[in-house]
């Protein structure tokens, strides 16, 4: 049966305008509905501005997904050099750090040979160069190399180059209901205050905090992963980092807090606690803004308080329900859908702004036998994100 579209994508965050990319690269005809502006202006852009393997994954056996992520860092450095940056990251090892500096040397070595990039001890006459880092109780202070990216043009220009291939991108639009049936489904959506309604052979649902509300929405009833909403919280400071970016490890619950050059001020986050209220309400707190404050003056002789404040953003992470902390779980990309053989709705949960492409791809090929044949092969991996 014919449809308007072969593909019809809900959200266009980083992860719905890679999935577009990644159809359209294959000649699928591609609807992106974008309830905002533009693309990527709500969870996408709340990020902590990171194109990295995430070496802590190492810590808890998330092997694949840092190499995943190293490769994908690889394909940005070479797609977007204009947006995604190398920048030296610096992890200071004091008398009270938690990890040992030996522990802290395999896993960069495990993390270099993964990233094909060197990383070293800084030498102690250097300490006082370093942005004014508290050298009191210093043991050890190791460089290595990840990336830094504005998240908001990021997405803004993987959907650009979805757009350069055919999707087409309904901005404005907020998503009714879908009726799925005999392979194929009805989509009704409200775009600039206008009813409109389009066939598709699939749903893609990579609305973030939002997915299962849209599952809620399609007809036959679709079954739903049990997820808890975690926010992150983002402070951004007066002052001047010079040297990079600090990988700092938290006094009150050791995790990983960044302190990290931010358009001629310092970004620092994130925090992560259970976040119950509707996501449209997402905004940070005042415990996250002084936990922020405590761990960036635990490190740096020139204390900041609130009055440093320039500005603060929270956003949402949407990780499976678990007993474990936010912090120690899984960030694997979770692909679900409700039936065997005839899925006709596909939805993402989760997903991080490093492995966006490799996500797409993935998922290119779970939906492929549902799909006609591809009209075009191009190999995303190779697609030059191009500066406006």
């Amino acid at each position: 049966m014919a449809t308007d579209y072969d593909l019809l994508v809900i959200g266009g965050g980083i992860h719905g305008a890679a999935c577009a990319q990644a159809a359209s690269a294959r000649g699928y005809r591609v609807l992106v509905l974008e309830q905002y502006e533009k693309p990527g202006m709500v969870t996408s852009c709340k990020s902590s501005k990171l194109i990295h393997g995430g070496l802590r994954y190492l810590e808890t056996g998330q092997i694949k997904l840092v190499r995943e992520c190293l490769q994908e860092r690889h394909y940005l450095l070479e797609n977007a050099p204009h947006l995604v940056k190398l920048i030296p990251f610096y992890i200071p090892v004091y008398k009270h750090t938690k990890r040992s500096s030996l522990a802290i040397r395999i896993g960069l070595l495990i993390y270099s040979l993964f990233s094909k990039k060197t990383f070293k001890s800084i030498p102690r006459h250097q300490w006082s160069d370093m942005d004014g880092l508290n050298t009191k109780d210093l043991k050890t202070l190791f460089q290595y190399y990840d990336a830094q990216t504005d998240d908001q043009l990021l997405t803004e220009a993987v959907m650009a180059s979805a757009q350069r291939m055919g999707t087409v991108l309904y901005a404005n639009t907020i998503f009714d209901s879908a009726d799925c049936n005999n392979n194929q489904c009805t989509v009704c959506f409200t775009q600039n205050a206008i009813s409109k309604s389009v066939t598709t052979k699939l749903i893609i649902n990579t609305t973030g905090p939002w997915v299962n509300q849209i599952l809620n929405k399609i007809k036959p009833e679709q079954s739903v992963i049990d997820i808890e909403l975690v926010l992150g919280t983002h402070i951004i400071v007066n002052g001047e980092l010079k040297k990079g970016i600090y990988y700092l490890e938290a006094p009150q619950d050791k995790r990983a807090v960044f302190a990290m050059p931010w358009k001629n001020k310092i970004l620092i986050g994130t925090t992560e606690s259970i976040f119950n209220a509707p996501p449209e309400t997402t905004a940070p707190v005042d415990a996250d803004i002084d936990y922020l404050l405590t761990v960036y003056n635990a490190y740096f002789k020139q204390h900041k308080s609130t009055a440093d404040i320039v500005d603060s953003f929270a956003g949402l992470r949407v990780l499976p329900k678990t007993p474990e902390s936010a912090f120690t779980r899984s960030r694997d990309t979770i692909i679900h859908h409700n039936s065997e053989e005839n899925p006709c709705v596909f939805t993402l949960y989760g997903g991080k702004l490093t492995a966006h492409r490799a996500t797409a791809d993935h998922l290119m090929k779970i939906i492929q036998p549902f799909l006609p044949a591809p009209t075009k092969n191009m190999d995303t991996r190779k697609i030059s994100l191009l500066e406006k």
